[in-house]
């Protein structure tokens, strides 16, 4: 009678400790579930935190290339001019000078 919970007490007794057994563990799996809870919170603030970051470097970089671009819009124009002009020579020039500074370039880059 006693492995039963019938013994000492009586029958009361024995669905009052049941009663706290499960109160106990509805508590053991409640402090695992806030645990899991504020581990996912913290989380999510990073992700936060990281997103706006990253934000600001993609908008830097947006400002960066369109006044990258305006640059090379303005040295495309430059060098139409250029060619437009009688000024083949000097255009021959600018080439041979262009092709020399690859080629050392490639040079520096093949020798490491």
């Amino acid at each position: 009678m006693r492995r039963a919970g019938l013994g000492e007490g009586g029958p009361g007794n024995y669905v009052a400790s049941g009663y706290s057994v499960y109160e106990e563990e509805n508590e053991h799996l409640q402090e695992g579930l806030r645990a899991k809870v504020s581990a996912l919170k913290s989380l999510s603030i990073d992700i936060g935190t990281e997103v706006k970051y990253q934000n600001t470097m993609l908008g830097d970089m947006d400002t960066d290339f369109d006044s990258t671009g305006g640059l090379l819009g303005a040295t495309i124009g430059r060098v139409k001019k250029l060619s437009r002009g009688s000024q083949a020579k000097l255009l021959c020039y600018m080439l041979l000078f262009c092709l020399f500074v690859f080629f050392i370039l490639y040079w520096f880059i093949k020798l490491r």
